[in-house]
């Protein structure tokens, strides 16, 4: 279902906000708000009514009402002075004047890939993640990373040549960190217990009981923590481009720099439309990509994470250390690493992979953080992948 108004559209199944034709990101209560006003667009919406559809019997203060008001005004090129959409009733509430169409025919679902089902589970600190899950059979899940949005994801080249292949073989599982992607952004805590805290609640949302974990990146750490507290119920690990020990913890001068100039670089130009910023981020992970690859890993960035949320990621991952688990891990485990990493240098999978007992490591020639799908490792790094994964269901 599509709700069409001014130059905004908004897919209401894929939980997407377009406005004059580009992806805008907004969160996932703002979102709500917006549907909610616009199906009820024919009376007043009482705060109250809000209140309880957004967040059942919470005790919201006005002020969080309000900000979620101006939040979705400044999504749809609306403002509190003008109210062109959403106008404020004096001690009544809020009701949406925009003329809205509601074409027959919304946005046609991808036919390369089959429709994933997205939901949301709450941690017990209160925050909202999105979950995706596809495919069926073995269950793979895929931890989270910085950056992640589950639905964008699925349609990026970049991310879904992979995801299409895994949910080919088994019930894919995904799910987005907590401050990015379609799980709160309004989050008190962030690091790496509450990481790996929040992939414990996904496992116990979906009734997961045994399963393989995938990790990348951050996300690899994130496992490695995961697989030692619960080896019951990891029967394989899968760890890409991983790294044991975050850029504060590893007590090196230059990397404890470039992660500093990375965060300057974000706050003063991740937001902007200029994608300068992201850019480097960019290159640093997919050297080798396309053009179109990077504009989409571009978009990602912006539309994944809000400036002060990217930040706030990269400081809680300069503090992970796991080199202590590594020795504890029981489960199976493929390590796979770029030899020509840019974003982590190939000895930190060399060290991971030396660490786990009985570990089978996989050099990949290659330039990029992430595996693409026209790039000369990707046969052998699916073809791993995918028989690491024959041997769990065998």
């Amino acid at each position: 279902m599509s709700l069409v108004f001014g130059n905004c559209e908004i897919d209401v199944e894929r939980r997407e906000l377009r406005a004059a034709g580009a992806a805008c990101h907004v969160e996932p209560q703002v979102f709500d708000l917006l549907v909610h006003l616009i199906r009820h667009r024919s009376r007043v919406v009482s705060k109250e009514e809000l209140i309880d559809a957004l967040w059942g019997r919470r005790v919201i203060s006005d002020a969080t009402l309000s900000s979620r008001i101006s939040a979705a005004r400044r999504a749809i090129g609306d403002d509190g002075k003008q109210q062109q959409l959403i106008r404020t009733v004096a001690r009544r509430g809020f009701r949406f004047i925009g003329e809205v169409r509601e074409p027959t025919h919304a946005h046609p679902p991808a036919s390369a890939h089959p429709e994933q089902a997205v939901k949301f589970c709450r941690t017990s600190d209160g925050v909202h993640l999105a979950m995706a899950a596809v495919g069926s059979g073995p269950v793979l899940l895929k931890t989270a990373n910085w950056l992640n949005h589950v639905e964008y994801d699925w349609r990026s080249p970049v991310w879904s040549p992979l995801f299409a292949l895994l949910a080919a073989q088994c019930r894919l599982v995904r799910y987005d960190e907590r401050g990015s992607g379609l799980s709160d952004w309004d989050v008190d805590a962030f690091s790496f217990d509450a990481f790996v805290e929040d992939l414990e609640t996904v496992v116990a949302a979906n009734r997961l009981e045994r399963f393989s974990l995938l990790g990348i990146s951050q996300g690899a750490a994130v496992a490695v923590a995961y697989a030692v507290r619960h080896p019951e119920r990891v029967s394989r690990l899968i760890l890409c481009g991983a790294f044991a020990k975050g850029w504060r913890k590893r007590g090196n001068a230059s990397d404890v720099a470039r992660a500093q100039a990375s965060i300057a670089l974000i706050r003063e130009g991740w937001g902007n439309d200029n994608p300068a910023a992201r850019q480097m981020f960019t290159s640093l992970i997919v050297p080798e990509a396309t053009l179109e690859e990077m504009r989409w890993l571009n978009d990602l960035e912006r539309i994944s994470a809000s400036p002060q949320n990217a930040i706030r990621l990269l400081e809680a991952i300069g503090q992970i250390d796991v080199t202590d688990l590594l020795g504890q891990i029981k489960a199976p485990t493929l390590v796979l690493h770029s030899r020509g990493d840019a974003r982590v240098p190939f000895d930190h999978g060399l060290a991971i992979a030396r660490a786990i007992p009985g570990s089978r490591f996989v050099a990949l020639e290659s330039k990029n953080h992430l595996i693409l799908s026209h790039e000369t490792a990707w046969p052998r790094f699916t073809a791993e992948i995918s028989a690491f994964l024959r041997e769990a269901a065998g």
